[in-house]
């Protein structure tokens, strides 16, 4: 797992260590490789199953300097759904794209299509299995600061596991599961309903833009998140470069890298 997070990380900085490397370009990167090219991540293929033993995807995107934002939900055949997040954001005036819909807009765009099948996985077939319904729950997100100050954050899921099919947690819901704005960039991981029901991402940036220092402002959004009964964490970055990742999880797999210094990762 170590390994996969500082690989994803280095993606991310081979987009930012070229001429006019920009941030959503540089997070968008590094979860596509969490998506596709490794299936430890609750994400792409190697996603959690629904109750129902199916796949159902969702990411959201969003770009600080104006506040562009864009979502997937219920994706079923889009291999990248990041990507789809991302041609929600640069084509189109609507925000949050669900279902059928969802993978036809994708398409639509030129985004590689698979049958559903691809996305399911024999390790999550097992924990299906093994352990029912128990709503084990897991994103992947990036956030970041590029060269010239700009922010910018994006999320991609499969859910929760043993999830009823349709459900939508907090990733592709902007200001619950996902958020960047001039200062600072968000991207949450946990008990979605509880994430939305604390506007948790955006509940941060608040108290951030409000004078709390980014630590402070973290560990306020999961007192709220806690408030409502739930557990998860986030990562965030403002745009001086200052990082807060805190969780109430038993654990949270992460990663950091600053120009001029080599990745590194907690599992």
């Amino acid at each position: 797992m170590r390994d996969s997070l500082l690989e994803a990380l280095r993606r991310g900085r081979e987009v930012l260590e070229r001429p006019g490397g920009a941030a959503i370009d540089a997070i968008q990167s590094a979860i596509e490789f969490m998506e596709d090219e490794c299936d430890l991540f609750n994400a792409g293929r190697g996603s959690a199953l629904c109750s129902d033993g199916t796949v159902e995807m969702s990411a959201g995107i969003m770009r600080g300097s104006d506040g562009a934002a864009g979502a997937a939900a219920l994706l079923r055949r889009t291999r990248q759904p990041i990507a789809a997040a991302r041609a929600m954001l640069e084509s189109s005036p609507h925000v949050l794209v669900a279902g059928d819909a969802s993978d036809a807009f994708a398409a639509l765009h030129g985004l590689e299509q698979r049958e559903p099948d691809y996305f399911v996985t024999e390790r999550q077939r097992g924990r299906l299995d093994d352990a029912g319904s128990d709503f084990e729950r897991g994103t992947v997100g990036a956030v970041c600061v590029d060269a010239a100050g700009e922010l910018a954050a994006g999320t991609s899921t499969g859910g929760r596991r043993g999830q009823m099919p349709g459900r939508v947690g907090d990733t592709p819901l902007i200001g619950a599961g996902t958020w960047a704005d001039r200062r600072v960039a968000i991207s949450c991981t946990g008990e979605g309903e509880a994430f939305i029901r604390a506007a948790a991402a955006h509940r941060l940036a608040l108290r951030f833009e409000a004078g709390a220092t980014l630590s402070r402002a973290a560990t306020d959004a999961l007192a709220a998140v806690g408030a409502v009964d739930g557990v998860g964490g986030l990562i965030a970055v403002d745009a001086d470069g200052d990082v807060a990742m805190p969780f109430t999880s038993e654990v949270m797999n992460r990663g950091v890298w600053r120009a001029g210094e080599e990745p590194d990762a907690w599992v």
